[in-house]
């Protein structure tokens, strides 16, 4: 053990050290960093959270890549029929990292009661499809069974469309899809309401109905090996631009691909700019907690002042004193980040468990819930990153110590 450590080490276990003129504000330099720490955790759980749940929420509707021919243009809806019986169908051995295919098709129409109508994106969905996501959203009733041998007319239908319609559980209604050619009847088709979902994404609740795709398949004339498109699901998420570019090098020159980044750049390109605020958070929080441990570490110095004298009148050198006080410094903020750790982790358990905090304007979030999500290697970087730049804020304010003379400082005490 060096011998600076030694008498920091004495130091901090004083009983005068703890009963000081200094230890008020000392304790709030702990107190300073350990709320730091909280919020710098708190908003990095909520930004990612929010984040995470936003690309969860919009790849339940899509996919993360889209799988289409290249006729279809961008279409919402399925305008040429695309085989299934693809090398990639049903599973995707071609590529690592890919969880799901599923095969859909999608159809406008309108919805139509008594005493409204709605325009209505119907999609159809088939035995393959992963339902995992809409387990979470659903509300109530049940999920469409369309894996039966024959078509069925069971539908999942938004509460937001429910709302506007009045329709509830159990009812039924007609709904209208126009053929290709506009000058004949539409086709009509009832279905019966088995399940109602809200995602709180307004954008896909305000008009996606699932239905069985044998329906779309019908109207549309296709056979029964012909689908809309291929819906693929990554393992990670971040990885879409480099699995897109992979997907689209394996499967045949007349399909094309899209991610869902892509697709909707707009809800992607505000999303990143969580990032922004919660770099923007830290760096201010990490500064004024620095400003903090800058004054501790003054009160500190004044207050150990004769020590110093002494020190230096036994041979000690300025770094070696300044190594002292800053491995006393380097202690309290670990205390901080302890008890910051402690209570951050707590708040963000909690609130991951029983979601008590809510957002006053759920619309605009697409989530009514805050949802929190964090890494361990997020509390790792933000507990080794504070703990390193305190520190280094710290050297230039202990140069101070070079500026006593031991004189001085002996007579001072």
């Amino acid at each position: 053990m060096n011998y600076e450590f030694f008498i920091a080490k004495r130091i901090i276990k004083a009983k005068q050290y703890k009963s000081s003129v200094s230890a008020t504000i000392i304790k709030i330099a702990i107190a300073a960093i350990a709320i730091g720490i909280v919020m710098m955790m708190v908003a990095i759980a909520t930004g990612m959270g929010l984040q995470k749940t936003i690309q969860e929420k919009v790849a339940a509707f899509n996919g993360h890549i889209q799988i289409s021919n290249f006729d279809n243009n961008d279409s919402e809806v399925s305008l040429m029929p695309l085989d299934s019986k693809q090398a990639f169908y049903p599973e995707f051995t071609d590529v690592s990292g890919i969880k799901h295919i599923q095969a859909v098709a999608t159809k406008a129409g309108i919805i139509r009661t008594e005493k409204t109508f709605e325009g209505v994106l119907a999609k159809g969905v088939g035995a393959d499809y992963n339902w995992d996501a809409f387990k979470d959203f659903l509300k109530e009733g049940r999920l469409p069974d369309v894996a039966g041998k024959r078509e069925n007319r069971e539908v999942l239908i938004s509460a937001y469309l429910a709302r506007r319609l009045e329709l509830k559980l159990g009812d039924t209604f007609k709904s209208l899809f126009l053929k290709e050619n506009t000058s004949e009847i539409p086709n009509e088709r009832t279905f019966e309401i088995v399940g109602i979902y809200e995602s709180g994404f307004q954008k896909f609740d305000a008009n996606v109905m699932l239905v069985d795709i044998r329906h779309i398949q019908r109207m549309n004339k296709w056979n029964a090996d012909q689908v809309g498109n291929f819906e693929v699901f990554l393992d990670d998420f971040d990885m879409i631009q480099d699995k897109g570019d992979e997907i689209y090098s394996v499967i045949p020159p007349n399909l094309d691909t899209q991610s869902v980044t892509s697709k909707f750049p707009f809800i992607f390109e505000w999303i990143s700019l969580f990032d922004v605020n919660i770099f923007l958070i830290i760096g201010i929080i990490i500064i004024v907690g620095g400003i903090n441990m800058i004054t501790a570490l003054l009160v500190l110095i004044l207050d150990r002042t004769p020590m110093i004298g002494i020190l230096k009148s036994l041979g000690s050198s300025d770094w070696s004193i300044r190594k002292i006080f800053l491995y006393n410094a380097a202690y309290l903020i670990a205390i901080g980040l302890f008890w910051g750790n402690v209570i951050g982790i707590s708040c963000i358990w909690l609130q991951r468990t029983f979601g008590f905090l809510k957002f006053p304007n759920p619309e605009q979030y697409h989530t009514a819930i805050i949802p929190t999500h964090i890494e361990v290697w997020h509390i790792l970087a933000l507990n080794v990153g504070t703990l390193v730049l305190c520190v280094l804020m710290l050297l230039i304010p202990s140069y101070i110590i070079t500026k006593i003379t031991p004189v001085k400082a002996i007579k001072f005490q």
